[in-house]
């Protein structure tokens, strides 16, 4: 909003016409948000151990995991506080694809918020229940994949890597299509949210990659010379991208291993929401795949687990999601993260790649 007030000023002030460029305003969002969250994050660490809002644990987890009982959790209250304070400062609210974004990242977080209140008041793991969860998601990523065609920011077509145009136009199924990676997105996050600064790192990773590709869709000249799709206004996104990096660098100041802080549902839904939503805006559903490969394989793992189990009565995984099997055979926590990370960043490296080799 801070945005609306001084770039019409430029024509008096010079220096304020330095707003006009979103890769100022997106330099400017990553430090904002950082430097908020950091110093933020430690009264809100504070504040949650004296109301002792603390995280309970599963009792059919590891068992390295029940000293973790009490943690305060919620730490997405104080991400997701960040980002909407750094994009009243940084951020265009007339791009209406941000708009969008921002509609289902707060909607999924008030879903959280009311499933992490829950548990905690309540004492056990028993929030709102699943079907509850899906159907608040799916209504949400309805709305706002809907109003996408509405307001023709999108088209119904599919696009995949490798390949320099939309390879079919999906017509009506794209609404219900572009739902499905929203609410999967969103659930695939939480369930990465296992371990210490586990989620965090890809988000970080996710967000950086796809800020990039908004601001290349954003833009008519590169969009041309990358053969993607012009969007227009989606290159604002890149600004509420790199407030996610931000803030996810200053909640990693308390989460990383061991964690002062835990993000919670309110958190994970919301932020996986978000990068959901920005892949369909930018019209890389398939290849959002690669970019967020950790989050769709701790979701496949445990589908595959529950699946096995129901038709087999056996179990593929020591325990899922897959990072607890890891946990399980052996290795230690802080190497599970770090080598999630790692493929995180390679992950997101080489679906950056993949714009130029269309």
């Amino acid at each position: 909003m801070l945005y609306h007030y001084l770039y019409p000023l430029s024509d008096q002030f010079f220096l304020f016409n330095i707003f006009r460029y979103i890769t100022f305003r997106t330099v400017l969002a990553f430090l904002l948000a950082t430097v908020i969250s950091i110093i933020w994050g430690k009264f809100f660490i504070s504040f949650m151990q004296k109301k002792q809002f603390g995280q309970v644990v599963r009792d059919d987890g590891p068992e390295s995991h029940l000293k973790k009982a009490g943690t305060p959790t919620m730490g997405g209250v104080f991400i997701i506080g960040t980002l909407a304070l750094t994009l009243a400062i940084a951020g265009n609210f007339n791009s209406e694809p941000l708009l969008l974004t921002i509609f289902v990242t707060l909607s999924y977080f008030a879903l959280g918020f009311i499933d992490d209140y829950s548990k905690v008041s309540k004492g056990n793991t028993k929030g709102v229940s699943a079907k509850g969860k899906l159907l608040w998601q799916f209504v949400t990523g309805g709305i706002a994949c809907w109003l996408m065609v509405k307001w023709g920011l999108v088209t119904p077509d599919l696009y995949v890597p490798f390949v320099k145009g939309p390879v079919i136009n999906m017509g009506s199924v794209f609404i219900v299509f572009a739902s499905v990676v929203i609410v999967g997105s969103s659930n695939a996050v939480n369930l990465t949210d296992g371990l210490d600064g586990l989620a965090i790192g890809p988000i970080i990773t996710s967000a950086a990659t796809l800020g990039i590709i908004s601001y290349a869709s954003g833009h008519s000249e590169i969009a041309s010379y990358l053969f993607v799709p012009y969007i227009e206004n989606v290159g604002e996104i890149a600004v509420l991208c790199a407030a996610i990096v931000g803030a996810g660098v200053g909640f990693l100041w308390y989460n990383t291993y061991p964690a002062q802080i835990f993000m919670g549902d309110v958190g994970s839904l919301s932020l996986g929401g978000a990068l959901g939503t920005i892949a369909v805006l930018t019209k890389n559903e398939i290849l959002f795949v690669i970019i967020g490969g950790i989050f769709v394989v701790e979701a496949l793992s445990v589908i595959i687990q529950v699946a096995s189990y129901k038709t087999r009565k056996k179990r593929v995984f020591k325990m899922a999601p897959i990072h607890h099997h890891f946990e399980l055979k052996g290795w230690p926590e802080p190497k599970v993260i770090v080598r999630f990370w790692i493929i995180s960043i390679f992950l997101a490296i080489l679906a950056i790649a993949t714009l130029k080799m269309r």
